[in-house]
């Protein structure tokens, strides 16, 4: 058994507009100095049968396929 952690966040220059609103909500409850916040997913996966070579080549046709909208978002693959 093989758990990953897939992490896709938006590539730089590209508007993030919920990072902007929490960005100004943490200002408004007192949190001054956070500055540039990008918001992401986080994926946790589980792959049985499968060897490490297998499953990291499984994940990342998993990310370009559905995970990740690649023209606008980047990705990183962890393995446990």
């Amino acid at each position: 058994m093989i758990k990953a952690r897939v992490t896709v966040t938006l590539k730089n220059g590209v508007l993030d507009p919920q990072g902007k609103a929490i960005e100004g909500a943490l200002g408004a409850l007192g949190f001054e100095g956070v500055d540039q916040i990008r918001q992401g997913k986080v994926f946790d996966l589980t792959l049985d049968g499968v060897d490490k070579t297998r499953a990291e080549a499984d994940i990342k046709a998993m990310c370009e396929k559905l995970l990740a909208n690649t023209v606008i978002e980047n990705y990183t693959i962890s393995l446990d």
